[in-house]
């Protein structure tokens, strides 16, 4: 389906749009069931907020520690006006769309529909669903790190290994993978706002503390020497910043929106990004003043040394289970665009969407989808490296170049204009980041390839 057409039924005052053509098309199973049009732009805040503020973020400090204060500062800046900038183009032309009777409900859509079917089949789909279930992936693997931590701060000579703990957190993920749509998921999503300015909280306040006390590191802000490591180093640093802000489901996300959608978007951004805002400069500054260049890839690993913790216990335990809750509450989001796809292929649109013709499949794909993803995440401990390609390769086209040629191509600002000329630049400069951010990706898994084995206890 290119596009789906909004029917009179989907109209609050039962009127179809001015231009909508006269013949409806219905919707099918994937749209009609997991992408159903009945949320708010309050909900829609609360979809994007766990999109984007996810523990990803806690990764900050690690980037600043290649980057530098300034660089990495600016950085931040940077990637929070583009991707704002950018996010509200997407839901622009999306509105633009809408307005002219067809109401694109998925990426792909959007994209057959613009640039052509072969866009939407052979490259916008494609990344998108590795994008999204690496990202299921990606939580999965950092739940179970999260709950081991968990683990051994309890019991320190205990032997479990980590792909146990990945299956636990997967048990947790299966049962909420059955949720039936994305606009199911609201008030999942309120909740795991809250728990991301409550572990953001936490990581801020135990930084600060730790870097006022004497039990903190020595502060070295200083770069690495060697010109090689320190480029490469600055890319991969670009890269983690820009995977943090990544998004790659904004199209999926208004899809959620009761018509019309005018404006609705905006507000909601307008919530997400006062949460971006709030936890992502308070983590990366905090963690990287009190670690300097020895931030870890995840910062809550700085409150341990040699495995004794820098802080109460208690205050470790509650930060990494504010974490693990929000993790499962960012996998399901990024679960939607595969449930959308399987319950396209398996369920009857025709069928109640509760019947035991669509339930039964549902469950059986759905399961088997989370298990898929919680093996690889157990065989692959090091998926860390692979999800920095995937990011590279997927978020920097999804997020800092598709949005902008999407744009140019349906509005056709002037070439004599500056709107023209911008979009034109931010797409030509992130596609050259994203291009040296994949080589530098490559690059670590080279360097770490001798580390690896499947189902490694790390």
């Amino acid at each position: 389906m290119g596009g789906a057409r909004l029917t009179s039924a989907e109209v609050p005052d039962g009127k179809a749009p001015p231009l909508a053509a006269a013949t409806e098309t219905e919707l099918d199973a994937g749209a009609q069931f997991v992408l159903k049009s009945r949320g708010s732009w309050i909900h829609c805040g609360y979809h994007l907020s766990t999109s984007i503020v996810a523990p990803a973020l806690l990764s900050l400090p690690f980037a600043f520690g290649s980057l530098g204060w300034t660089a990495g500062i600016l950085c931040l800046l940077i990637g929070a006006v583009v991707t704002f900038y950018s996010y509200n183009l997407l839901s622009l032309v999306l509105e633009h769309n809408a307005q002219l009777g067809h109401r694109h409900l998925r990426f792909r859509d959007m994209a057959n529909h613009i640039l052509g079917a072969r866009w939407g089949k052979y490259y916008v789909g494609p990344i998108q669903f590795l994008v999204c279930y690496g990202a299921v992936v990606g939580c999965t693997l950092l739940g179970g790190q999260c709950i081991k931590a968990i683990y051994l701060l309890s019991k320190p000579e205990g032997n479990m290994k980590l792909y146990e703990f990945v299956i636990i957190f997967g048990v947790l993920m299966l049962i909420l993978a059955q949720i039936p749509s994305f606009h199911s998921l609201r008030h999942v999503n309120l909740v795991s706002l809250v728990l991301s300015l409550t572990y953001s909280a936490c990581a801020t306040a135990g930084s600060i503390y730790i870097g006022t006390s004497s039990k903190g590191p020595r502060k070295d802000y200083s770069l690495n020497s060697d010109h090689e490591t320190r480029i490469f180093g600055i890319f991969n640093a670009m890269a983690i910043i820009a995977t943090t802000y990544g998004n790659g489901i904004i199209p999926e996300i208004q899809a959620t929106l009761a018509p019309p959608v005018k404006g609705k978007m905006f507000k909601g951004l307008c919530i997400c990004y006062a949460v971006v805002l709030t936890t992502f400069f308070s983590v990366s500054i905090s963690g990287y003043w009190a670690f300097g260049n020895l931030a870890q890839g995840l910062v809550l690993t700085n409150f341990l040394e040699d495995g004794k913790p820098l802080l109460p216990k208690w205050f470790i335990l509650m930060t990494n289970a504010f974490t693990i809750l929000q993790l499962s509450a960012v996998a399901v989001v990024y679960l939607q665009p595969t449930n959308e796809i399987l319950e396209r292929t398996f369920a009857d649109a025709k069928k109640g969407e509760f019947s035991a013709r669509n339930v039964v499949p549902r469950l059986i794909s759905r399961s088997l989808s989370v298990a898929v993803a919680t093996t690889i995440a157990a065989m692959l401990p090091f998926f860390g490296d692979i999800n920095a390609l995937i990011g590279a390769f997927g978020f920097m086209p999804l997020d800092f170049v598709l949005p902008f040629v999407l744009f140019n191509a349906t509005f056709k600002p002037s070439k004599k204009g500056v709107t023209f000329w911008v979009n034109t630049v931010i797409a030509v400069v992130f596609s050259v980041i994203g291009v040296v951010a994949a080589v530098a990706a490559v690059r670590q898994i080279i360097l770490d390839a001798k580390t690896y084995r499947l189902f490694a206890n790390v």
